[in-house]
């Protein structure tokens, strides 16, 4: 029953997934342990292993389905984009890309574990990349149909990342500041207007 078995597999990695996320977040993913993820799945060391074969690699399908999600939720917003108000197009992108404080504090001890392992490190670059390169024709296309020709490609998705890194933090270490969130989205603004131009009328 090839079928079964690959369903079987499929709900097994994903209540892996589903536990390492509870279990990174309450612990810190530098002391989380296979065993703690299998306790909180109700697996055995053998489920996991047959799925995968480290927590680091365990991490990264986590990423990358988060990173999937997310992609197709910022692609929908910009779907419904009104040339007429870009304004609320960018606001519901901003929201498909939460301020998640239990996913920011895994993935910034993840990345100082990185850090230390050039072949990881390598990895989660050529991942950021893949995404960056993913998003950003999302973006193109939504800025030429507000009439306007992005001038650099490269610097925008560089300038979009940091925007979105950087204002997380800020969120995050206030959160119940409105002021803050309304800087982030005029910050967005400002880099998409910034790395492009209007388009010559025919």
């Amino acid at each position: 029953m090839p079928g079964t078995v690959t369903k079987r597999r499929a709900r097994t990695r994903q209540r892996l997934l589903d536990a390492a996320l509870d279990v990174f977040a309450e612990v810190g993913f530098g002391r989380s342990t296979v065993e703690q993820v299998c306790e909180r799945a109700g697996f055995t060391r053998g489920a996991f292993y047959s799925n995968f074969s480290s927590l680091d690699e365990l991490f990264l399908a986590l990423w990358e389905e988060r990173s999937a999600r997310m992609l197709g939720d910022v692609r929908s917003a910009l779907a419904d984009l009104d040339p007429a108000d870009p304004e609320s197009a960018v606001r519901a992108a901003i929201a498909a890309t939460p301020v998640d404080d239990a996913w920011y504090r895994i993935t910034a001890e993840f990345t100082v574990h990185a850090l230390r392992n050039p072949g990881l490190r390598r990895v989660m670059a050529a991942r950021e990349q893949a995404i960056r390169d993913t998003i950003l024709p999302v973006f193109v296309t939504a800025l030429r149909r507000l009439g306007r020709r992005v001038t650099d490609e490269r610097a925008l998705g560089d300038a979009l990342v940091a925007v979105h890194d950087g204002t997380t933090v800020q969120v995050l270490l206030q959160p119940d500041d409105a002021s803050v969130r309304a800087r982030r989205e005029a910050l967005f603004m400002n880099v998409l207007d910034a790395y492009s131009t209007p388009m010559e009328s025919a």
